[in-house]
């Protein structure tokens, strides 16, 4: 029997870590809700399975997403988890090979240098030594890279990397040591035995004249201890990460999304984010607004070790930058409105006063101007000369008075009273026979597109201005005014409404690029999702907004919602308008 008290560390962190991580498993599905339950049964045993495998090997293995984003950072991860990987797989195949069986001790291939001193064979004393030797080079090139990035992250293209608490500092350096343990433990092996190949062999031979033979069992020691260490470790900190990234990517495959409220996929979820720091950079609180600690990946942090505050859960704008930017892809505004749910209070009657039940008759379009355009009214004096021109039979829902579309409550945390505007909205929707509702907001637009249910097509205002041009029913002259054009955070990454507006935009004029567009695009820092930011920290988002939005000197800036609009007018020297605005002034 190939044994040795050193090996006990090891035996004793993995199995513990085993134990833990089925457990916590068990735990999260089965506190999975109804729905997602139906799904895993619906899709386990269908080919979504085989692509989800594919999708481990790309993103848990390899790290694909990261390498798009950042390659030399995407290397250092792959050449941690695969080249790990690699090295534990190769490492039984050797042991299997030289002993004949697959049933050896499970320690073996780790201790494989000390417990074989005198391999036999091309492939275990030739080719495995060597395919070893590489795999742990390529591994410690990683963990110097992840050592560069600590101290100086510039290096690998990130700006900041995150703050950790102590058992993060603990498993860290747990994991930093391992492999330069392992390397010196192999290479004094290699010193006395001559079993190493062209990296542990040419150390061996540098540490020759020192007193190998008094350092080869604390350094095999030491390497243990540190495995078990980091074993022990790993389902209390950022690290668990690599085994539940692996079970998230199958549930995804099955269909299983986030819901409105927290159950096990959150969890999931929530250990699946490695604190890698992209989601930092994209932020427009730490990068703009200088605040440093509430950013995703400290949200993630204090929600597994229950520190969370409501400070930290409402200080966010919820722009979706941080989504986009996740590589692991988390739904991380979705997770924060979760925890931001307030109770409903009991006995309470919510918007029960007077208010028409149905529509007086019946149109083919409803138009929806929602409360922030209502503060504007220049956008809604612009729908309405289109409306007209285009000789749409509409109704003006909100015209004189009506509710909201819920979507703001529904950010507060505020389940239930958003509930029951949609309820009371839909039923005086449903009463006009509209196949049509056309919204000048985002946010109203996201909520009756994506929560209402409705049962007849949603547009918001870009998409149906574009639509009446394609089909004629409104012409509009062109321009020599030069424009520029900012996404709005709703519109677009929350409902990806990206060229709509361009086309229209280019109908009455020229249309310039700027710095962030698109998925890339600056929120204007005037969020309904914020409350606790104060003013001097939104100006800060505002004014940043704007020098990246007046580079090039346009003749005007356009947006497509109300509240980006407002936010933006207050500080620019150059005229802020809605699309529906330069359309209307220049229709033919």
């Amino acid at each position: 029997m190939n044994f040795n008290p050193f090996v006990l560390p090891f035996l004793a962190g993995t199995t513990f870590f085993f134990v833990v991580i089925i457990y916590k498993f068990i735990q999260w599905i089965r506190h999975l809700d109804s729905g997602q339950l139906a799904l895993i049964k619906k899709n386990a045993f269908t080919l979504k399975t085989l692509y989800a495998a594919v999708e481990v090997f790309r993103e848990s293995l390899v790290h694909r997403n990261i390498y798009k984003k950042n390659p030399l950072l995407g290397y250092m991860h792959m050449s941690l988890a695969f080249g790990w990987f690699l090295i534990i797989l190769m490492g039984k195949i050797e042991s299997s090979v030289y002993f004949g069986t697959f049933f050896d001790e499970p320690w073996t291939g780790v201790f494989f240098r000390y417990f074989v001193r005198n391999p036999y064979g091309f492939f275990v004393r030739g080719v495995f030594p060597f395919i070893m030797d590489l795999l742990l080079l390529i591994i410690l090139s990683g963990v110097l890279l992840a050592l560069i990035k600590r101290f100086r992250s510039n290096f690998l293209g990130i700006k900041k990397t995150t703050k950790h608490i102590l058992p993060d500092r603990i498993a860290l350096i747990s994991l930093w040591g391992t492999f330069p343990l392992r390397l010196l433990a192999e290479s004094v092996t290699a010193s006395l035995s001559g079993n190493g190949a062209f990296f542990t062999g040419a150390i061996g031979r540098l540490l020759f004249p020192l007193p190998v033979n008094a350092l080869e069992l604390p350094l095999w020691w030491a390497y243990s201890l540190f495995l078990g260490a980091f074993f022990v470790t790993l389902p209390y900190t950022r690290y668990m990460h690599i085994p539940t990234e692996v079970l998230l990517i199958f549930l995804r495959k099955w269909g299983v999304k986030e819901g409105e409220s927290h159950s096990g996929f959150t969890d999931i979820q929530l250990n699946s984010c490695s604190r890698c720091g992209i989601c930092i950079d994209a932020c427009q609180l730490d990068f703009a607004a200088d605040i440093h600690h509430v950013q995703p990946v400290y949200f993630i942090r204090d929600v597994r070790h229950q520190k969370l505050t409501d400070e930290v859960t409402n200080n966010c704008l919820l722009c979706g930058r941080c989504v986009n930017a996740c590589p692991v892809g988390l739904e991380l505004t979705s997770i924060r409105r979760q925890l931001r749910n307030k109770p409903d209070v009991q006995g309470k009657q919510y918007y029960t006063y007077s208010l028409a039940e149905t529509c007086s008759k019946k149109v083919d379009v409803v138009y929806f101007a929602g409360c922030m355009t209502h503060l504007t009214p220049s956008i809604i004096t612009a729908m309405r000369k289109i409306l007209d021109k285009s000789g749409e039979n509409y109704w003006f829902m909100d015209e004189n008075n009506g509710l909201c579309c819920g979507r703001p409550l529904k950010l507060q945390g505020f389940l239930q009273q958003s509930k029951d505007l949609v309820e009371k909205n839909k039923r005086l929707i449903a009463s006009s026979g509209a196949k049509l509702l056309v919204t000048s907001c985002p946010i109203c637009y996201n909520s009756f597109k994506n929560e209402y249910d409705l049962g007849i097509k949603v547009m918001h205002h870009t998409e149906y201005i574009d639509f009446l041009l394609n089909e004629g029913k409104l012409n509009v002259n062109r321009a020599e005014i030069d424009l520029v054009y900012h996404d709005p955070c709703e519109l677009g990454r929350g409902c990806g409404i990206y060229e709509p507006p361009r086309k229209v935009l280019r109908h009455v004029g020229n249309l310039r690029q700027i710095g962030y567009e698109k998925e890339n695009a600056l929120c204007c820092g005037g969020s309904l999702a914020n409350t606790e930011m104060e003013m001097d920290s939104r100006r800060k988002v505002q004014n940043q907004v704007l020098d990246v939005l007046t580079k090039s000197n346009p003749d005007a800036i356009i947006t497509a919602c109300p509240l980006c609009k407002k936010i933006l007018s207050q500080g620019s020297t150059i005229k802020v308008m809605d699309i529906v605005e330069i359309v209307s002034l220049n229709i033919i």
